[in-house]
């Protein structure tokens, strides 16, 4: 019996990693084996730059020409790294300033793995060199600069595929063509996300010296310049909204995007949400520990809730959303899924593909999200059909930009005190000035906002 459900799990398994690959196409020579090696340079070389930069490393021939960080350890770390993950064995050239990589080397792909509030600036610059351009997410820090993103993607050309893998993960991939397209869940008419990780940073670290091998004025470019209080890496930085858009942003634009891109669904009608520092007040941190949102469609209302304190509502699901339709119920997060019939019909469990065999190397890589790495794989697989092709990849910058955008407008609704409704043709907020002016944040010094390119 035991022997049979390892056989059976693992058939499972594997028709999910198939059926994932069969709804993306079969990719070509030229995608897997090009001509020549692509030319890959990396702008942030810290925690998921570098494991986005291996996942690619992984499946098509790269020659990483160049690295760029503000930290110069965290630099050299990573160019030891590179040079012992990439076929050829060549350390790549180290940068400070990613204006120099990129004027520098001509480059076929850009990685930007920065903070948030790089994001925007870095990309467009990777897309006016010519490169096309794999970006984390929050594509933004604001909404503008999103808009910006689009209308520069367009203009020169490129590929934009935005760091949203759940499009790309098998057992989701698998979710959407064999639950929610199959009609099992029938009409959906309510959507529940939820995170309730303690990942929340909230300490009183003291103010101190900038070591000698960090650039804390480059590292903050466009953000205002906090007093330095230690380096800002991982978790740090997140918990200030200077840099970022606190667990809406960094946690809910996951589970939005890819409930959006189940239901096919575009901009929505009108955000609302409340929340504020309930519980933790003891530190620094300046994002909300508690916020609940609800993005309105028509006959649909998606709804999110965090908590950075206390317990989740279901253990099993503690980053997740739920589908809930006529017919069934959906839920699901980036381990499993559980479809569950309304009445007569059988259960659906699926749990998270892993290809530690295929891929050893996973396994002893530093701060690596296991369960991410195949969907990670097949993103950037992905991504290099596009350019191949010059089409659209699943996660296209202007997808990435309605996702982010939802949660920053879900963040000025929280702000304001009131819903908000985003026209994207005039790109204000209507009927409301007050929450309009803060669609663009004020940059710092002499760095200029990209909205400019849409005016």
């Amino acid at each position: 019996m035991t022997q049979f459900h390892i056989n059976r799990r693992h058939f499972l398994k594997g028709a999910t990693a198939a059926l994932a690959l069969s709804t993306f196409g079969a990719y070509g020579l030229d995608v897997i084996n090009p001509s020549k090696p692509y030319r890959v340079g990396l702008i942030g070389t810290g925690w998921y730059g570098k494991s986005d930069l291996f996942r690619l490393i992984q499946v098509a021939p790269v020659e990483v020409i160049a690295l760029c960080d503000a930290d110069e350890n965290q630099l050299k770390e990573a160019a030891v790294l590179v040079s012992q993950r990439q076929k050829s064995g060549k350390t790549p050239k180290l940068y400070r300033d990613f204006g120099k990589l990129l004027s520098e080397n001509q480059l076929d792909i850009v990685l930007v793995g920065t903070p948030d509030h790089w994001h925007a600036l870095q990309t467009i610059a990777a897309l006016k060199s010519g490169a096309n351009v794999y970006v984390q997410k929050p594509i933004s820090v604001d909404v503008l600069e999103g808009e910006a993103m689009v209308a520069a993607a367009r203009k020169y050309g490129k590929v934009v595929q935005v760091g949203t893998q759940r499009k790309s993960t098998p057992h989701l991939i698998d979710a959407k063509k064999n639950i929610v397209d199959a009609g099992l869940l029938g009409k959906v008419h309510h959507v529940e996300m939820c995170c309730y990780y303690h990942m929340r940073a909230n300490g009183n670290p003291p103010v101190q010296a900038v070591p000698d091998h960090f650039d804390y004025d480059m590292w903050t470019g466009p953000a205002p310049l906090r007093p330095f209080d230690g380096l800002p890496h991982i978790r740090w930085w997140r918990t200030f909204m200077e840099y970022g858009n606190g667990i809406m942003g960094d946690m809910c634009i996951h589970m939005f995007d890819t409930v959006r891109w189940m239901l096919q669904l575009g901009w929505p009608n009108r955000i609302s949400s409340t929340g504020g520092i309930y519980v933790q007040k003891e530190g620094k941190s300046n994002i909300a520990d508690t916020q609940s949102a609800i993005f309105e469609y028509d006959g649909l209302n998606c709804t999110w809730q965090h908590r950075s304190w206390g317990t989740p509502a279901d253990p099993k699901y503690p980053w997740a959303f739920t589908l809930y339709g006529e017919k069934g119920t959906l839920r699901a997060s980036t381990m499993s899924y559980d479809f569950t019939p309304q009445g007569q019909g059988e259960p659906v469990h699926k749990d998270v593909v892993y290809e530690k065999e295929k891929y050893p190397e996973d396994v002893n890589e530093k701060g690596i999200e296991l369960n991410a790495a195949p969907a990670t794989r097949l993103h950037m697989l992905n991504f290099l059909e596009a350019i191949t092709s010059k089409g659209r990849p699943v996660a296209d910058i202007e997808e990435g930009h309605i996702s982010t955008a939802s949660c920053i407008l879900a963040n000025i609704s929280m702000q304001t005190g009131r819903p908000v409704i985003y026209d994207p043709k005039s790109r204000i907020i209507k009927n409301d000035r007050e929450a309009t002016a803060l669609l663009q944040r004020p940059y710092r010094g002499n760095w200029q906002h990209p909205a400019a390119l849409l005016f």
